[in-house]
């Protein structure tokens, strides 16, 4: 019979892989604000006048699309309206009264970030009123908590009060990719819609193979802005960089602030197979039992961070026991989350002695205890 369990151990272990990238600043970006989060432990790892509201420019899309798929199918047809076709900049060159689905537009107003497509999706999911639709945005921006959000209109051209911050751009990106289509359109770097072959507008796409999706941004107000998300080891990071002074700049501070952000996390063992965790006494001499994993494990942590070991086994056991036989388990902890945990088990059997064995340890013992009295 095992005696309880009680704790042997209490080990702080530092990560030793990535000290010095952990110990490093966010790089200098020349954006005037950025932020990026992780999703695997909901750290805010660096920004700067994240919650500043400011022009996002066509970032602004990504609710305009949202929105549209939640309340049209993506085969709808719509028919272009003529106020849809004169906004400029960025555009697909619809025509009045061509007919398009709810699927070209969406990605027209995505990829290519065309303006003309975002207004003919306002349009039609506000039954022809922009501001029956804008309003659809402002309630989803609440919903989602993006609350530095205000929409004016469908597709970020500068307008008083259209403003966003780079805090609420992440947020809504990582919103905006659980939506398959979405997702399957925020990693396009040329599409082809509403018989148009065109390219994406966001040059990180082509420049890092980690990025799992992105939206750019430009106008005079807002700069040259970009909000991203790339995943490595498990860990997917969401940026925004706001208001950066060039395209090329824009792109530098962005690709920077992501590629630091994912070396903040390194894939390390937390088990070891084999490894003697603790060593339990056993009876009539026997030597101590080796208590070990059977099996490794491996965690993505943050780099830097101290892992907390703890230890829990029998001090000693009975015989005759088993190898293998289960005598306590590992703990592993990140800050306060529990991320591994294995069985430790003894690494050898232990026969029980036979009769005249047990005479002959008890008759050493006391003979052990007698030397000790006479001397």
């Amino acid at each position: 019979m095992l005696r309880p369990f009680l704790a042997l151990a209490l080990l702080a272990i530092t990560l030793l892989a990535g000290l010095d990238s952990a110990a490093a600043a966010p790089p200098v970006l020349q954006a005037k604000t950025y932020y990026v989060e992780s999703a695997y432990d909901r750290a805010v790892l660096a920004q700067r006048g994240s919650a500043l509201s400011r022009p996002m420019a066509s970032i602004t899309k990504l609710m305009t699309v949202l929105v549209a798929l939640e309340h049209a199918r993506p085969d709808e047809l719509v028919t272009v309206p003529r106020a849809a076709t004169g906004i400029g900049e960025s555009t697909l060159f619809l025509r009045p009264g061509e007919r398009v689905t709810v699927r070209d537009l969406a990605l027209g107003a995505l990829v290519p970030s065309a303006n003309d497509a975002a207004m003919a999706l306002a349009l039609y999911v506000g039954n022809g009123s922009v501001e029956r639709f804008v309003a659809l945005m402002n309630a989803k921006a609440e919903q989602l908590g993006l609350g530095d959000t205000h929409y004016v209109n469908p597709h970020g051209l500068d307008q008083p009060g259209h403003v966003s911050s780079a805090r609420d751009s992440a947020r809504l990106l990582r919103a905006a990719l659980a939506v398959p289509f979405i997702r399957r359109a925020a990693r396009l770097t040329r599409v082809e819609t509403a018989g148009r072959n065109v390219a994406s507008t966001d040059d990180v796409l082509g420049l890092e193979p980690r990025i799992v999706g992105a939206k750019t941004g430009h106008t005079d107000g807002a700069g040259w802005s970009q909000t991203a998300a790339a995943r490595a080891n498990g860990v997917t990071v969401y940026a925004a960089v706001l208001g950066s002074p060039s395209r090329s700049a824009r792109n530098a501070d962005l690709l920077a602030l992501l590629r630091w952000s994912l070396a903040q996390y390194r894939r390390v063992a937390t088990v070891t197979a084999g490894r003697t965790y603790a060593v339990a006494r056993a009876p009539y001499g026997r030597p101590g039992v080796r208590l070990v994993a059977l099996r490794s494990e491996a965690h993505t942590v943050r780099v830097g961070r101290p892992l907390v070991e703890r230890v829990v086994a029998a001090p000693s056991v009975s015989v005759p026991l088993a190898r293998h036989a289960r005598l306590g388990e590992v703990r592993v902890y990140d800050g306060d989350r529990l991320i591994a945990r294995e069985p430790l088990v003894a690494a050898t059997a232990v026969a029980e002695p036979g009769v005249l064995g047990k005479v002959r340890w008890y008759a050493t013992r006391t003979l052990h205890h007698l030397g000790g009295l006479v001397s």
